[in-house]
């Protein structure tokens, strides 16, 4: 199966998709450190600007895949069709569809696509994909319930060319939740340099609230002391074995980043990298804010695998 890479990122989709034999034939990334990124660990560098990129320009697919960022559209409820996509991001993986016709595609966006504006952008989007003639299924998945230790909350939608296939559902697409067989545990690194360690503020500020979390007895056996959202005011503290989302923000600095208390340390990018389920193997900057960025804005790879290898079954079935 031929797939393009849209919104590249740190490439996430491709790895999922060249799991399950495809084989990426086009990618593009407008932003230079994810391209460079993705450049070091696939040797090629991706197209940039997708608004200036012609479908001419790009080769014929099987699959689609994007995680396009979430905008709203300017008249969206009125006419509800493929107009109303001009002017985002949405619109060129809408205008890639209608002219290049792949025979399916994978979507990923943040959970709160829902109810974006008061649900208009939601709905837009799947009248619009029904317009260019495609049977539509989405969901809200959290990583936590597929075997990723991470509480990350995403909606994946996914479809496929009614003109060629039939008897399309959720079932066929979508996998059924599963316990945990990793945890936080499992993917921390030890003789961590001192450039991770937290500032003396965070310390204080953690030591504030960590008694009060402590009485509380919310601690599994064996699991690290998890702290995010550091403040004078407030601490959230987790010991499930389950990762809080990482998500960009982590990339503005401060203490957006995910600290193991008991280490006095933030997650590094190889341990945040295993907790987006990435492979070993995959070559990234150390101690970057850009790279924390690139980070919380990828997708969860064991999750698109899962996904990308029901949606190749069913396209082999039919």
């Amino acid at each position: 199966m031929k797939f393009i890479d849209l919104f590249a990122g740190l490439g996430g989709f491709r790895i999922a998709l060249e799991n399950n034999g495809g084989k990426c034939v086009f990618s593009s990334e407008i932003d230079k450190y994810a391209r460079e990124t993705y450049k070091n660990n696939f040797g090629e560098e991706p197209s940039g600007d997708i608004i200036q990129i012609k479908s001419e320009e790009i080769p014929n697919h099987d699959i689609l895949c994007a995680g396009f960022p979430c905008q709203p559209f300017s008249i969206a409820g009125k006419r509800l069709g493929f107009e109303d996509a001009r002017g985002t991001l949405f619109f060129e993986v809408a205008r890639i569809l209608k002219d290049k016709r792949p025979k399916a595609f994978i979507l990923e966006n943040v959970a709160g696509i829902v109810s974006h504006d008061e649900g208009k952008t939601l709905n837009t989007i799947i009248s619009i994909l029904g317009e260019l003639e495609y049977s539509v299924v989405w969901k809200v998945l959290n990583a936590k319930d597929y075997g990723i230790p991470q509480n990350r909350n995403r909606w994946y939608c996914v479809g496929v060319d009614k003109r060629i296939f039939s008897n399309f559902s959720e079932k066929d697409i979508f996998p059924a939740k599963t316990k945990l067989a990793t945890f936080i545990s499992d993917f921390i690194e030890k003789n961590v340099n001192s450039s991770y360690n937290v500032s003396e503020i965070a310390k204080k500020n953690m030591e504030i609230h960590i008694t009060a979390f402590l009485e509380k007895g919310k601690c599994k056996e064996n699991q690290p002391i998890i702290a995010n959202n550091i403040r004078p005011s407030k601490v959230s503290f987790s010991a499930t074995g389950i990762s809080p989302c990482l998500t960009a923000k982590m990339g503005t600095g401060g203490n957006n980043v995910p600290v193991i208390y008991t280490l006095g340390r933030k997650l590094t990018e190889k341990e945040c990298l295993r907790i987006m389920s990435f492979p070993e193997d995959y070559k990234i900057k150390a101690n970057y804010s850009q790279t924390y960025k690139q980070l919380g804005n990828s997708v969860v790879v064991k999750l698109i695998e899962q996904i990308a290898k029901n949606l190749i079954v069913f396209l082999k079935s039919r």
